[in-house]
């Protein structure tokens, strides 16, 4: 029944977030947020809360993994949907912005988190690493409203926001890994050295691998099977998660991810898109969204309300000055480097999953990670309004020129 109620609740809160002019991501987040223990705390309703020793007992753990498979199937897509010609188009200011993007809101958030008490290792570090992520598809869909998608500045958006989130993927691996072998004991100066050699033994290997992958996916199109092409992907995804984490020392997700890069790369994508999108979309993403509302519980916060708001004002501010400023050092005038910097705040998938990580590591505890749930949808409310601020209705169709001149668009990439 709780699966029921999930599942239900995802959609139809999707549905009405998209009516309001918000991503779905956000009405899922808040549904979760509401069902949770911060309002409702359906959990702890009689119908939620079998007799111990029952098979029906199980119920909440089985939705716990149905999240967990949600995570590694959506950085799969978010892999497949990764345009590395978009990327390499727009160059090195993308690159920068996604590093200043990187750099500042991570060392603003491990600052914040010190300031109000927390460790700098490894609970600090993590929480700068949470706020490292941002989400394209929300600016990309108010780029879309405003006729800006195809310009300069929304071109390096979409562009600067995946290399964002693969480098903030890179953080993370780095991090969980360096915080595993620091609770050894062994010195920081070898647990580097052998989560660097790990890292690129993995990659390494991954990567190597890619050119058997068209000889796999074309054996398995053509076996006398029903959907042999797509489980052979979901394999071979799942194979990638389990390298990165037994192999490289890195999160799961960071295999899934590179997986669904070098799959994109063959002649199937088109096909597996198809595929994967509904098995994706329909249930394991939305069950992984509304667990991370359930786990978020703003009572938790006690006495953390003012670093949830000063993590908020950090999230937004240190994201559109890190963007802005690499973008205005790498070409861009001012205005333009706004634009960028502001279409860089929004956090989402990537934010929650990076957070999600962090608590089920225990690297974070749950007032932290309510925090964090609370900064994504800080960011996810704030970004189109100031979007659209910065872009002013001439400039919009200006951007929408420029866009018929260049061509039709590509879809956005993540």
């Amino acid at each position: 029944m709780l699966l029921v109620l999930v599942v239900a609740a995802a959609k139809l809160a999707g549905a009405l977030a998209t009516r309001v002019r918000q991503p779905a991501v956000f009405g899922e987040i808040l549904i979760g947020v509401v069902l949770g223990p911060t309002v409702l705390d359906v959990l702890g309703w009689p119908m939620f809360m079998p007799a111990a020793g029952t098979e029906s007992a199980a119920l909440l753990p089985f939705v716990r993994d149905l999240a967990s498979v949600g995570v590694l199937l959506l950085m799969f897509v978010a892999g497949l949907e990764t345009d590395l010609d978009q990327m390499r188009h727009v160059g090195s200011v993308a690159f920068w912005s996604a590093a200043g993007g990187v750099l500042l809101p991570l060392a603003g958030g491990a600052m914040t988190a010190v300031a109000f008490g927390l460790p700098l290792l490894w609970e600090g570090i993590f929480v700068g690493t949470i706020l490292t992520a941002t989400s394209v598809s929300i600016s990309a869909q108010t780029l879309m409203e405003l006729g800006a998608l195809r310009s300069r500045e929304g071109s390096t958006i979409l562009a600067a926001a995946v290399i964002d989130d693969v480098m903030g993927i890179v953080v993370l691996s780095l991090v969980v890994a360096l915080a595993g072998a620091g609770a050894t004991g062994r010195p920081n100066g070898w647990a580097f050295l052998v989560v660097l050699l790990r890292l690129l033994a993995f990659f390494a290997a991954a990567i190597a691998a890619r050119r058997f992958l068209p000889a796999v996916l074309k054996w398995a199109d053509a076996l006398p099977v029903s959907q042999a092409l797509l489980a052979t992907v979901l394999v071979i995804a799942f194979l990638y998660g389990w390298a990165a984490e037994y192999v490289g020392g890195v999160a799961a997700i960071t295999g899934t991810y590179l997986a669904g890069v070098l799959i994109a790369q063959t002649e199937f994508k088109t096909t597996i898109d198809r595929g994967v999108h509904p098995l994706t979309y329909s249930m394991f993403v939305p069950v992984f969204f509304i667990s991370i509302g359930l786990q978020a519980d703003a009572h938790a916060l006690g006495g953390r309300a003012g670093f949830t708001l000063a993590l908020v004002l950090v999230a937004i501010v240190a994201k559109a000055v890190g963007c802005g400023l690499f973008a205005r050092l790498w070409g861009f005038d001012t205005r333009q480097s706004l634009r960028v910097g502001v279409g860089m705040i929004s956090r989402g998938e990537v934010g929650l999953i990076v957070a999600g990580y962090g608590l089920t590591e225990r690297l974070i505890g749950r007032d932290v990670f309510s925090a964090a749930v609370l900064v994504v949808l800080a960011t996810t409310m704030a970004t189109p309004p100031l979007l659209r601020l910065v872009f002013t209705t001439r400039e919009a169709a200006h951007g929408l020129i420029e866009e018929t001149i260049a061509g039709p668009p590509h879809e956005p990439t993540t």
